[in-house]
């Protein structure tokens, strides 16, 4: 641990050492000791932690030194340690921004200890909330929030921006495990309402008959089990961002009612009548076609229109190409580093089978999958032997149109090269054909590039 270094300038020798002495008895200080003004002044490069002067200096004045101080150190806290005992001295050194200011008796080894713990303290404090600031900045950059490359992903990125720029609805689209909840707070947090609540609701996860108190809040005694008042979600994501998962699965009397808060802009709690004012920015998510639910009958075409917004689509893994080696490298060094398991590598056999699965499980499922395989791998590098997928069947999609041999082909091949941005030599390379073919393909006319 770096030592916490102090610096003291005080002319009278004796006092000096004494106030050297004192503060050196905590082995987290540093203390270095200076007789006048222009030695500490010199040595202002060293970056001292603290800084306690005598007013009266040989060389110059207390409060003509602080002002030389902040001039070549804006942050550095001073105390004024000085035998000037005029009251008005010390309240406009305290105005001027001095940290603290004592007078020299006997009490003042003691002042003088506990100010510089509380001191040290709060600029811990502040260390840690920058410290935080930094890490949500960088928690939440679009970039860092999605990892990859690839063109579809790209167009995410700009949808995102555009939403965090406004407080348009969103909604985001895609298949279960591709990061619509990560989109959200992304949105929110580099929006102007990142410093207010962001309030998620999975509407899949709560039972039909306690989706409105959930929401809306309730009163004291409006149903059986109302000990007391609650707020519900949208009083929570007041002045903040209200994030509405899985929305298909809201039946329809309840659309109704969000459809009223949505429009009037206020909430009333279940069994209450008094109506709150609503200052909130709605995202909603869900893997479902909303506008095939409208035409079914199943989802309102008025709270449709009113909760679209901003779409934004997420592309399932298998459509973004390389970008599975960019989140398998991701989720191989965080893995590591939290095991402290060193620097582990992927094999080239490796690299060609994670390209070749389709994750019907999404990033969360690559994410399975690349943990277990750290586990498994010997050594230093993950081998094809080591990758184990284990995905919940599902109805493939491939068959459900009847297609010739060749036109199911040249479908596959598309879909390939399309994946890994028409590099027809990967291509070939993941379907274990040959290139020649791909090129014979493309100079007939059958595939385009």
């Amino acid at each position: 641990m770096t030592a916490y270094h102090i610096f003291v300038v005080e002319d009278d020798e004796w006092y000096g050492k004494i106030l050297e002495y004192h503060l050196g008895l905590n082995q987290d200080y540093k203390v270095t000791r200076f007789a006048t003004a222009k030695a500490c002044l010199d040595n202002l490069y060293q970056q001292p932690d603290l800084i306690t002067i005598d007013f009266s200096l040989p060389d110059m004045a207390g409060d003509k030194l602080y002002r030389r101080i902040r001039e070549l150190n804006s942050e550095v806290p001073v105390i004024v340690v000085s035998a000037q005992q005029d009251i008005t001295v010390a309240v406009n050194l305290l105005k001027m921004g001095v940290s603290d200011y004592m007078v020299k008796d006997d009490a003042t080894r003691d002042l003088l200890w506990n100010s510089i713990i509380r001191i040290k303290e709060n600029q811990n404090l502040k260390k840690e909330v920058e410290l935080l600031k930094e890490e949500l900045g960088q928690r939440f950059s679009f970039e860092k929030t999605i990892l990859g490359q690839s063109e579809r992903l790209k167009k995410v990125f700009v949808m995102m921006e555009k939403a965090s720029k406004t407080n348009i609805n969103v909604s985001i689209s895609g298949e279960t495990g591709t990061g619509k909840e990560v989109v959200a707070k992304a949105i929110h947090y580099n929006s102007d309402r990142k410093k207010k609540n962001f309030v998620a609701v999975n509407m899949a996860a709560i039972p039909r008959e306690l989706v409105e108190s959930e929401l809306f809040g309730y009163e004291k005694g409006a149903f059986t089990g109302a000990v007391a008042r609650k707020a519900g979600k949208f009083e929570e994501a007041n002045g903040g961002t209200l994030f509405l998962d899985e929305i298909a699965e809201l039946e329809l009397s309840l659309q109704s009612k969000l459809l009223r808060v949505l429009q009037e802009r206020e909430v009333v709690r279940v069994g209450g009548t008094e109506k709150i004012k609503l200052d909130i920015r709605l995202i909603i998510a869900t893997h479902a076609n909303l506008a095939d639910e409208v035409k079914k009958g199943t989802f309102r075409e008025d709270f449709y229109y009113r909760i679209i917004g901003l779409p934004i689509d997420l592309p399932p893994l298998r459509d973004r190409g390389n970008d599975v080696l960019i989140l398998a490298k991701h989720f191989i060094d965080e893995f590591a580093r939290q095991n402290r398991l060193g620097t582990i590598a992927l094999s080239h056999e490796a690299k060609e089978k994670l390209l070749r699965y389709a994750y019907p499980g999404n990033v969360r499922e690559l994410k399975s999958v690349i943990e277990l395989a750290v586990v498994m791998c010997d050594g230093t590098e993950i081998g094809e032997e080591d990758i184990t997928f284990n995905a919940i069947r599902r109805e493939e999609n491939l068959m459900k149109d009847v297609k010739t041999l060749r036109e199911y082909t040249i479908a596959i091949i598309s879909h390939y090269l399309k994946n890994n941005n028409n590099d027809v030599v990967l291509a070939a390379k993941i379907l274990d054909i040959g290139k020649s073919t791909i090129y014979k393909m493309i100079k007939d006319g059958e595939l385009k590039i």
